[in-house]
């Protein structure tokens, strides 16, 4: 009798998992439908500088990569693409570890960031970068403009056409706002090259990277 009564319950329970797990989807849906829906917020250059957000498995890696690139000013690791307000490393809610790019449009422009960000990760890999994975490390591209959008979508829509029944998983989000991180997350490769997720994901991320796009790197000065 009570080996039955567990398996009536096991089966109940399994029954409610499958009904909630629709619903949640499309709770999740509507979510994401909701967000492409927003106006986008639009940064205004300082000094002739420029503003661009990604979001793309764990920000040290995207940081240390966008660093490397000529034109970029700075790269800042933060958190965006949620609703939580003042989001921290231990506790960012729905937002995704992101990037801030401040970039020269004079020396490197929006398009090209574009082939930065597409070019320095798996294009395919939903919710996560190599061993990063879950909704904090999911794939995002921001947009500010309708020439930004137009910019993004026709890069995807090539994309795709080169993948073998594959699609671009990365989000298209309309820019809200950019949290930074804390401190000690910022130039995080730079700072820390013996850490061990440093050695074995991030610079390895990095070289592949640069010998991929070795003509928009910043030119290192001989002594």
């Amino acid at each position: 009798m009570k080996k039955t009564t567990i398996l009536i319950a096991s089966v109940f329970l399994f029954s409610l998992q499958g009904a909630c797990k629709p619903s949640n989807e499309k709770n999740k849906k509507a979510k994401e439908i909701a967000q492409s829906e927003q106006t986008p917020t639009q940064t205004e250059p300082i000094n002739g500088l420029k503003k661009a957000y990604f979001a793309s498995g764990c920000f040290w890696c995207v940081e240390a990569a966008y660093e490397s690139v000529n034109g970029v000013k700075e790269s800042i690791s933060g958190y965006s693409g949620g609703e939580m307000q003042d989001p921290t490393y231990s506790n960012h809610g729905d937002h995704a570890e992101a990037v801030e790019i401040i970039y020269n449009p004079e020396v490197v422009n929006f398009s090209q960031l574009l082939d930065v960000y597409f070019g320095s990760q798996n294009i395919t890999q939903v919710n996560g970068q190599g061993p990063d994975n879950g909704s904090s490390y999911r794939s995002i591209v921001f947009y500010q403009n309708d020439e930004e959008k137009k910019i993004i979508d026709k890069k995807i829509a090539e994309l795709n056409k080169q993948l073998d029944g594959d699609k671009v998983a990365a989000q298209v989000l309309p820019f809200q706002k950019f949290w930074d991180a804390e401190g000690y997350h910022q130039n995080y490769e730079r700072n820390n090259p013996d850490n061990p997720y440093v050695q074995n994901v991030s610079i390895p991320r990095l070289n592949r990277f640069k010998a991929k796009f070795p003509e928009l790197l910043k030119k290192v000065e001989s002594h």
